[in-house]
């Protein structure tokens, strides 16, 4: 987790606690205020994620690995979204920030 609060967001899962979190139906379910969606999800589920991260206020939509699509990535940068697709944040976070101290 890096140090990042995460919230699961599952319909089939709502009100269950997630690995100590409350996970919720849907984006906008979540009382706080979100900084990046995190997408692990087919492609082809990507278009109601898009309007609910729009919705909620979200300033970032992540896509992980094999995540694409196209025509939603331009309709969350449309909305003012930053949109990183097909990438692993796990990843990226390890090749961009410093080891953290023992």
């Amino acid at each position: 987790t890096f140090g990042y609060r995460m919230i699961p967001v599952n319909p089939a899962a709502a009100g269950e606690t997630i690995h100590g979190e409350m996970c919720y139906a849907h984006l906008t379910d979540i009382p706080d205020s979100i900084d990046m969606v995190d997408v692990l999800r087919r492609p082809t589920h990507v278009d109601p994620i898009v309007d609910e991260t729009i919705a909620c206020g979200a300033e970032m939509l992540w896509m992980q690995l094999g995540v694409v699509h196209e025509a939603a990535a331009r309709r969350a940068q449309a909305a003012g979204l930053t949109v990183i697709m097909d990438r692993c944040t796990s990843r990226e976070y390890r090749r961009l920030m410093p080891p953290l101290p023992a």
